[in-house]
């Protein structure tokens, strides 16, 4: 088996956080307290933020083919089709937008914590879990001193991480 999965997951997630740090930089008054991360998917910066959570997605996508563990497989393919959908509808589509975010947000924490058990990596569970538990304040509106953006990035940050370590881990080590 190539290790040119984990390149791709390892690519992708990588170009998607470096280029939404330079859309929060560009987008006019944005805050990172207080601003959805996708109203970066609108305006000024919506290019840039847009196409880099599509590729993001399809390079998971593709990646989500080469793996032998089916369960895994299906969840990779769920969050690259997901995020992808998050940036094919902005925000400004409502609920098409919604939908895709959960998906992505959801099935990310889920597959950090499946993936953590057939590579017995268990900080990839844990990642899993503050991005699930994260999601659920966020889901009750319960963002406490973070803010609505703080608490989003609760959510997506450890699976961001977990996507750039995962990614890593496979492209040193055949991928199950």
């Amino acid at each position: 088996m190539t290790k040119i999965p984990g390149y791709l997951i390892l690519l992708g997630v990588s170009q998607f956080l470096l280029l939404m740090v330079i859309s929060e930089s560009l987008y006019p008054g944005y805050s990172v307290h207080s601003n959805y991360i996708s109203d970066l998917g609108v305006g000024k910066t919506a290019i840039l933020f847009n196409a880099s959570i599509i590729l993001m997605g399809l390079l998971v996508i593709v990646s989500s083919f080469s793996l032998n563990r089916r369960t895994l497989s299906v969840l990779l393919f769920i969050v690259g089709l997901s995020s992808m959908l998050v940036g094919i509808f902005p925000e400004t589509t409502g609920f098409p937008h919604l939908i895709s975010a959960l998906f992505t947000f959801l099935f990310g924490g889920i597959t950090a914590i499946v993936s953590s058990i057939y590579f017995r990596f268990y900080l990839w569970a844990l990642l899993g879990f503050i991005s699930l538990i994260a999601l659920v304040l966020f889901i009750a509106h319960i963002y406490g001193p973070l803010g609505v953006g703080g608490m989003e990035r609760m959510i997506a940050y450890p699976e961001l991480i977990w996507g750039i370590s995962f990614g890593s881990r496979i492209s040193v080590n055949k991928p199950d």
